[in-house]
Formats: structure tokens, sequence, C-alpha cells
């Protein structure tokens, strides 16, 4: 397994792992994710905020980090933390824990870039990733309206966002 920074190479993957975790989403929730923008991953991927994990040299899963959250996290931004997006697991890597492997290797970047928290967040009160997130060690804040979406995927217009964070120190 290797943690590494995803290239533009990997973006007709990533919007692939993206592709198949919408089409579970819509099986199981009422929200989900809305296609994002090419343009989101390339700025990511140049800014060296969009990661993966590789097993045995397929992409087993991936995400997007960012040390700066405003519009989701409002007054809470002001701490120094680590904000995680956009998990995407290859299904051929399902019931791995790809979300545990991301935990601990957030603390640890977390604590490399002299960070206090590791934070993330779900749209709505999805009950079955607020029981795994909360498994993997996550403080489970609450249902928050977001004062200001302009500019935020779909998917956060017009509904709660669940909290979540877990101490790098």
């Amino acid at each position: 397994m290797k943690i590494s920074n995803s290239k533009i190479a990997d973006i007709e993957e990533i919007f692939r792992l993206y592709h198949s975790a919408t089409a579970f989403q819509k099986t199981k929730y009422t929200i989900h994710w809305p296609k994002f923008e090419t343009s989101l991953i390339e700025t990511e991927i140049k800014e060296n905020r969009q990661w993966k994990i590789t097993i045995d040299g397929k992409t087993a899963c991936v995400w997007a980090t960012t040390f700066d959250d405003p519009q989701i996290w409002e007054a809470k931004n002001a701490d120094p933390s680590v904000y995680i997006h956009r998990i995407a697991t290859n299904p051929e890597f399902k019931g791995l824990n790809m979300v545990a492997k991301i935990v601990e290797w957030a603390k640890e970047y977390a604590k490399e870039n002299y960070k206090s928290y590791v934070r993330l967040d779900t749209v709505g009160q999805n009950e079955g990733l607020i029981n795994h997130y909360t498994k993997m060690g996550f403080k489970f804040l609450g249902l928050f309206d977001l004062e200001n979406t302009d500019g935020l995927p779909a998917h956060y217009h017009g509904k709660p966002v669940s909290l979540f964070e877990l101490s790098a120190i």
C-alpha cells in the first residue's frame, strides 16, 4: 500500500471512482454527489491536495485535502486543521477499511503541517457515515445549517451538514 499525490494522468480514474461512489450513494441515500468539475480536480492536483492509495499498482482510494474550509466550518475554520473531502473507494478494494488508513495518514499529515485537527463533513444526517466516522475516532459535532453555500458543490445547497473532528495532537 502506498499513499501519494494524484497526478493529472489519474483524472480519468478519479472520476471513475467518483461515478462509482455516486452510483452507490443513489442506492442508499437521497443526497448524493453532483458531477464535479474537472477544473476542481486539476487545481487540487496542481496544489498537491488530491491523494490516492495504490495497492499492487491499482488505485484503491482517492480523497482531497485542504487547510482552509471557511464556508463549511465557518468560525471553527480558525482552528489549525486538515480537512478531508470526497473519499471514494475503488469497489475492488471495499472491505479493506480505506477510511482507517486515511485517518492514520491524516493524523501524521496534520502533525507534519502543525495542524491540531483532522476534520471532515457529510451532507445530511447520514447515520451510516456518522457511525462509521465515529468508529474511526471522529467526534460527531452535530448537524449545522451553512450560512453561505455560494461556490460549494450542489449537494451542499439547502442541506444541513454533519461535522466531524479528530484531535491530531
